[in-house]
């Protein structure tokens, strides 16, 4: 009788997968948009006297009804049509290059042009960038496969991908030049690039990098000479620093027409993370966000105050986007951040899971490197709020508020539920009973990561 019945619900798992994809990831998805929904209701204090306690949760959830949309639409159509992969991969790729050009063009808000002001909605191509260089990644490296290996040319074309995305990204914020450049080159290992290559390619980018950080630390230094000069004149001169670091106390828009140059707050971040000994510190402009954040996660005393009970979500600048970590460990303690932390750990779990019994690149390409960069992107954000990193804005995946953030990420869930419906299941794999839909010759290679089932143990690790 319990075999009986255990055969029954592990056939009812697979009905479900065949029709809806993973419950798994159906389940870390809801989960995530539950914490969404209770936490910004909390952390949206600072909206609530601006615009009202209704509008404010209102307007998110209205974005989470909208991706969550996308999520279903996009899990019931398969990921493998002709002409989904001749026309999106490319069309989202242009798309994106597009909107980052017409960022340069957007008026200055808080000392930096990161958004792109449409009627009722701003729109963030860096967000939408993430899923975009994933999609195009998975798609190279899976069409420059040989004998589970990349070629020359498949490599090339990733980093002069990689390398284009970053620059564009690097003036609306050097996380997420980083976030590109972490995923991509996660990438590039699954994709079966060779190690001396790996090398090779990575102190070529560390000594690309470390040039531009020398050439714009010298044209600063120029530019403050040439700022000197024009004050002893009486010539004013706009300080788009300054504006950067009272980001946390206004979002009013700097329509100043001076060029935007974010070095020196950069600088500035990183001098006081490397001096900090995240003990209690005297604010001001510079630090006023990092220390709310720990007096946050302090003030939970590691067991929480309780759900709605926030005291530093009055005072946290940002506390529904780049700082709610925070206050989700403030209200929900040490275990509540842990399982927060899980859950994006538990999505990359279980990509690994499915990918490893998949038989074609693209679709293992396609849903690991979206488990990563949500799972990176919620890293940096831990990271950045309990001061492992310096302080940079990166939202917490589908939990900060955020309205293209949201739908990116729900795009990307979309995509991981399509592709594990359609590829075959690992009970299908070892009864030959299932085939994984047809792809274009092209890209109809082999996953560089599979691992084929044995009739005796084997070391996966040789």
């Amino acid at each position: 009788m319990a075999e009986k019945t255990k055969k029954t619900g592990t056939t009812s798992l697979q009905e479900f997968n065949s029709k809806y994809g993973d419950p798994w990831i159906w389940g870390i998805f809801i989960m995530l948009i539950l914490i969404s929904i209770v936490e910004n209701y909390t952390a949206s204090s600072q909206e609530v006297e601006k615009v009202g306690i209704y509008w404010s949760i209102g307007k998110h959830m209205i974005f989470l009804g909208v991706g969550a949309a996308f999520t279903w639409i996009i899990a019931r159509h398969d990921y493998n049509k002709p002409t989904f992969l001749a026309m999106s991969i490319p069309l989202l790729a242009l798309v994106t290059v597009v909107t980052l050009v017409l960022v340069f063009f957007q008026p200055v808000t808080n000392g930096a042009q990161r958004a792109i002001h449409l009627p009722g909605f701003t729109f963030q191509p860096t967000e939408f960038s993430k899923l975009s260089i994933v999609t195009l990644l998975a798609y190279f490296l899976a069409k420059y496969q040989k004998n589970k290996g990349l070629t020359n040319g498949g490599i090339a074309a990733a980093c002069l991908s990689m390398g284009i995305y970053a620059g564009l990204m690097y003036r609306s914020g050097l996380t997420n030049c980083l976030l590109v450049g972490a995923i991509g080159f996660s990438m590039l290992i699954i994709g079966g690039i060779q190690f001396k290559k790996f090398c090779a390619i990575s102190a070529t980018a560390a000594i690309l990098l470390g040039g531009v950080f020398i050439i714009k630390d010298q044209g600063n230094k120029n530019d403050e000479l040439i700022a000197a000069a024009e004050s002893s004149n009486g010539i004013e001169h706009v300080d788009a620093t300054k504006s950067d670091n009272a980001a946390g106390d206004s979002h009013k828009e700097d329509k100043a027409e001076a060029r935007v140059d974010r070095s020196n707050m950069r600088r500035g971040r990183i001098d006081a993370w490397l001096h900090s000994n995240l003990l209690y510190e005297e604010m001001n402009n510079s630090n006023r966000q990092a220390m709310l954040s720990r007096m946050a996660q302090a003030h939970s005393n590691g067991y929480g105050v309780g759900i709605g009970q926030s005291r530093e979500c009055s005072r946290l600048p940002l506390a529904f986007s780049d700082y709610i970590f925070s206050i989700i460990v403030e209200e929900l303690g040490l275990e509540g951040g842990i399982f927060v932390l899980i859950l994006y750990l538990s999505l990359l779990g279980r990509a690994f899971m499915i990918v490893r019994r998949c038989h074609r690149a693209l679709p293992s390409l396609l849903i690991i490197g979206l488990a990563l960069f949500i799972t990176l992107q919620a890293l940096f954000h831990i990271a950045i709020n309990t001061g492992v990193f310096p302080v940079s804005g990166q939202p917490l995946p589908l939990i900060s508020k955020g309205g293209t953030s949201i739908l990116t990420i729900c795009l990307a869930f979309g995509i991981m539920l399509s592709v594990s419906r359609t590829v075959t299941t690992s009970k299908k794999a070892k009864d030959n009973k299932g085939k994984e839909p047809e792809l274009p010759d092209e890209l109809n290679t082999e996953n560089p990561i599979e691992i084929i089932p044995e009739p005796t143990p084997i070391n996966i690790w040789k």
